[in-house]
């Protein structure tokens, strides 16, 4: 399992960062991998919507460290 600790004002956060999560036993619950499954199932289906309809969807690109919106037609508009 890898993970970062990210800093969040005043708090320390573990985050993993295996996007396989069968490699997470013993460390969140079955419960909870069953949860973040469906979450993520449930992110793309919004995102997924979002195009269909034409509506543009915020991302973050992590290499620039900006956030911007991506149109249907594939074009991004950077956040000040």
């Amino acid at each position: 399992m890898k993970y970062i600790v990210k800093k969040i004002g005043n708090m320390s956060v573990k985050v993993i960062i295996n996007e396989d999560m069968s490699s997470c036993e013993g460390s969140i619950s079955s419960s909870d991998a069953e949860m973040d499954k469906r979450a993520a199932a449930a992110v793309r289906s919004a995102i997924y919507r979002a195009k269909v309809c034409k509506k543009p969807v915020a991302r973050y690109d992590v290499a620039t460290k900006r956030a911007f919106l991506e149109f249907a037609d594939g074009s991004r508009k950077y956040v000040d």
